[in-house]
């Protein structure tokens, strides 16, 4: 995971992005790119989409990803921690 993010801040910092990226737009960016990814499926089956869009719904995937990373990294969050985190709590709540 380090190896991506550290891939994804080079990026947007070779590219002087940081300074207009805030935590408000970032998360809004994050919905947006989610909607995006949910239109290929709009109207469709799941099966419908993935096999008409999937190229579509992997970049959009992609694109949710990319901002969320950016975001973490302009919260200071190890993201990855979270995600752990976050899973043992939703252990706790849904055992098996």
């Amino acid at each position: 995971m380090r190896e991506l993010y550290d891939k994804v801040i080079e990026f947007r910092d070779e590219r002087n992005w940081s300074a207009n990226h805030n935590e408000k737009d970032l998360a809004i960016s994050i919905s947006l790119e989610a909607n995006e990814l949910l239109e290929n499926f709009q109207w469709k089956t799941s099966r419908e989409a993935v096999e008409t869009a999937r190229q579509d719904i992997k970049e959009e995937m992609a694109d949710v990803l990319i901002y969320l990373i950016q975001l973490a990294d302009k919260m200071d969050v190890e993201l990855e921690d979270e995600v752990y985190k976050k899973l043992e709590k939703n252990a706790r709540k849904y055992p098996k």
